[in-house]
């Protein structure tokens, strides 16, 4: 099987059109309050996506400041390109490997990437380097399936189709929430005064079918569905039919829950 994170081909867009809205959007909005303007005049996003975050983060910094948003995927980096978001320097950079020098940021941002970086503790401590004396690293992280209603009815309703060896794309992004594992990795890292928040907000889509869409499609799970021999169609169409069910026809209203950190270094 091909690698399970990879975002390429047309999940980018699907991504940010039918999933950035009900997921990532509302989190932003929370992400890009926590940041001080009147401190944070030097600002690095890593694994910045399609720019959805990015977008907020540029609003509620001065016109002065630097914002420099990377991610290591090209596909999504080059999709938030496209959107006219102005004074950002974009770069391809790998969390674990920042190429940037000791002590270059006031903040880092990451909002829902730090669960797919394979060595979590090298990019905390990259993370811990690139930041200046009293530097923030501001990031999120989705809670359990629980806690998150849509993926955990997504993620089933998907195993539903396969007798065997599922595709286990969600328990990614949904795995990683334990809030003293995160505090052990980040004072390993060296950070000391930290922060952990349970954030639970409104989550809404127009509808099923649009919703349905991103949470198959949008993801690499579709690939995942391809790779196992089964057409992506039925899967779409189930999972539109158990949000429907679950959370309404059209609109879709649920709740989502992440734990949203605050390490200073």
């Amino acid at each position: 099987m091909g690698d399970q994170n990879i975002f390429g081909g047309s999940i980018p867009e699907n991504y940010d059109r039918y999933l950035g809205p009900s997921f990532f959007e509302p989190f932003a909005k929370d992400t890009a309050a926590r940041l001080d303007p009147a401190r944070d005049r030097d600002v690095l996003e890593i694994a910045c996506g399609t720019g959805i975050v990015t977008r907020r983060l540029r609003a509620r910094l001065s016109p002065e400041a630097r914002l420099v948003a990377t991610d290591l995927n090209p596909a999504m980096l080059a999709l938030a390109q496209t959107k006219s978001v102005e004074n950002v320097t974009w770069q391809e950079a790998d969390a674990s490997a920042l190429p940037f020098a000791d002590g270059s940021f006031d903040a880092v941002v990451c909002q829902f990437g730090v669960m797919f970086f394979p060595d979590k503790e090298a990019a905390m401590i990259e993370t811990h380097r690139v930041l200046n004396s009293g530097g923030a690293f501001l990031f999120s992280v989705w809670d359990s399936f629980e806690e998150n209603p849509a993926a955990r009815v997504a993620h089933e309703t998907i195993a539903s189709f396969f007798e065997r060896d599922p595709p286990s794309f969600y328990e990614t992004p949904f795995g990683f929430h334990d809030a003293e594992l995160i505090r052990r990795l980040l004072r390993k890292a060296g950070f000391e005064e930290i922060e952990i928040s349970i954030v639970r907000l409104p989550c809404h889509s127009r509808s099923a079918a649009e919703f349905a869409i991103g949470l198959v499609r949008g993801n690499p799970v579709a690939t995942a569905i391809e790779e196992r021999g089964m057409s992506v169609g039925p899967v779409v169409r189930a999972v539109e039919k158990e949000i429907g069910e679950c959370f309404g026809v059209a609109p879709v209203e649920t709740t989502m829950q992440a734990l949203v950190c605050r390490a200073v270094r």
